[in-house]
């Protein structure tokens, strides 16, 4: 189990990070070539990509969707994710080996002895893209903005437990918090430093403006989005690259067939087989995005008859057989799972963990129980392999067991809206992240777990207490804090309000030409150290 120290006590020792670059720095040298302490510190995967970097040219990256307005905050699809990787910064990351922050904007921190208050440094030389001045009143309102709702941001919470700023001090953001919470750093790698002046502007789309290693430069919709280099990026020499083109293929064929034929150089929204078979075709490496885990999920609405009796959700949890997914879906990158963790997740529990194995006849007689069932539709994004043959095997399983499914298939942002907004008619088939975070972030956040509004629609007084109760704790890490997980995933257990189904290693496939590629926990790709040789 991998847990990290909790910070220091006293707000007068700040934590001083030249130890741990150093470390940072030999460890992962050999893999990404010439590169700084910072940068290496900032990646949560060790850079992918021997020799010497190159500087100069444009890397092709292959996506499914296009641009979302407004969603810049909610990261549901990589599209999203790549452009908070490449146009904005975080004040803090995290490594792929844990949940210890590491330097960005923020420098060093510390934390008072009752856990309320801290006080971050930040980095002098940095600018948004538009050559204004990064100082502590931006890192403040980026933070105020993610608490806004109308940015439908999943740690709206956590940013609701700052209470106080003190941004006086240019250099110096002070944080109190109405009580201590076990996650304030999840929150602070998440939220992207955002521009205050043309705020409006990110909430329509148009313009994307912060302080990383590219800037917004044009977007064609449905197209092409296209960043180019930060020649004033903070970080000396870099990024590499003079050019980040995104290109929508909608179709995952299409989109196969443009990184075969080498017109595209990154993709992470390719299927794990055609992954495996690109790997076996030679020109291409497969990249597992170690500690940046998502899962894969059947979502239920409680509210929704019949699926309001528990005894049904258990029929789904005995009937859908996982290590099938596992093997055929996700090719060797994937976990069967009843919890939500990961396997170095402070709330991970193997024997919990396989409450719900395979068991088709303990299914049988629960359905039995029940008696005549309606039919019950699944819904799931259209135009994902992935997501439809996760779904015809659920559809198989439940059918066996004697539970008739209806497949829904239906547009990824129609899916998303009704993701946020809690209205899938029945079960739905999606992926989640943010179980690879302090476990608190995810019954307190994330829009399928949060214990006071989540998308299956269920109340539970015994699963709010666990989850404030996991939350509300200085070091989410801890002893005390491993303890009331075990509470926490006894009530996730006994409300079964949606199916795990599996826990996943995103995965990535690069052109063989493609170095310096890393990533953060979240799976941004950070691409400032990125080159092509």
């Amino acid at each position: 189990m991998s847990t990290h120290p909790s910070l220091p006590a006293s707000r007068r020792s700040f934590l001083r990070i030249a130890g741990l670059a150093a470390v940072a720095v030999a460890g992962t040298a050999a893999a990404s070539g010439c590169s700084s302490a910072v940068a290496e510190l900032r990646s949560a995967g060790e850079p992918v990509g021997d020799g010497t970097p190159v500087r100069g040219g444009t890397l092709r990256v292959g996506v499914l969707a296009d641009l979302v307005a407004g969603a810049v905050m909610t990261g549901t699809n990589n599209t999203q994710m790549l452009t908070t990787g490449v146009v904005f910064d975080r004040l803090v990351e995290y490594s792929g080996e844990g949940l210890d922050p590491r330097p960005s904007l923020a420098t060093e921190w510390s934390r008072s002895d009752d856990g309320l208050t801290y006080t971050l440094r930040l980095r002098p030389d940095v600018r948004f893209h538009t050559g204004r001045e990064f100082t502590s009143a931006d890192a403040e309102f980026a933070l105020r903005t993610y608490a806004d709702p109308v940015w439908t941001a999943q740690l709206r919470s956590t940013a609701a437990a700052i209470v106080g700023y003190d941004s006086t001090d240019p250099h110096v953001l002070v944080l109190t918090l109405a009580r201590p919470i076990g996650n304030l750093f999840d929150l602070l790698s998440m939220v992207p430093m955002i521009d205050s002046e043309s705020v409006d502007e990110l909430l329509a789309g148009t313009a994307y403006v912060g302080t990383g290693p590219f800037r917004f430069a044009s977007r064609t919709p449905n197209a092409r989005v296209v960043f180019e280099r930060n020649d004033d990026y903070w970080e000396p020499e870099r990024p590499y690259l003079d050019a980040i083109e995104m290109n929508v293929i909608p179709d995952a064929t299409a989109l196969l067939s443009s990184v075969r034929a080498g017109r595209i150089d990154l993709s992470g929204d390719l299927t794990f087989r055609d992954a495996n078979n690109l790997a076996r075709l030679g020109g291409f490496r497969v990249v597992d995005l170690a500690g940046a885990t998502s899962n894969t999920y059947v979502g239920v609405n409680v509210a929704a008859t019949p699926l309001d009796d528990v005894r049904l959700r258990q029929v789904i949890a005995y009937a859908v057989d996982r290590e099938r997914i596992v093997e055929e879906v996700y090719r060797g990158s994937a976990r069967a799972a009843n919890l939500p963790w990961p396997a170095d997740s402070p709330a991970y529990d193997e024997s919990k963990d396989r409450r719900y194995a395979l068991d088709r006849d303990a299914a049988r007689a629960l359905v039995a129980e029940l008696g005549a069932l309606p039919s019950l539709p699944l819904t799931y994004p259209a135009g994902s392999p992935t997501y439809e043959v996760v779904a015809q095997i659920v559809q198989a399983n439940l059918a066996d067991v004697g539970v008739t499914v209806d497949l829904d298939p239906v547009e990824q942002t129609v899916a998303v809206q009704r993701l946020i907004g809690g209205e899938f008619a029945g079960l739905w088939i999606l992926q989640h992240g943010f179980a690879q975070y302090t476990p608190s972030t995810l019954t307190v956040s994330a829009y399928p777990f949060n214990a006071r509004k989540n998308a299956s629609n269920y109340v539970s007084d015994t699963y709010l207490a666990a989850a404030e109760s996991a939350w509300q704790i200085a070091d989410g890490t801890g002893p005390e804090a491993i303890e009331r997980y075990a509470d926490l995933n006894d009530a996730l257990l006994d409300g079964l309000f949606l199916v795990e189904l599996a826990v996943i290693d995103p995965r990535t496939v690069l052109s063989a030409r493609v170095g310096g590629f890393a990533w953060n926990r979240r799976a941004e790709p950070l691409l400032a150290n990125a080159y092509l040789s």
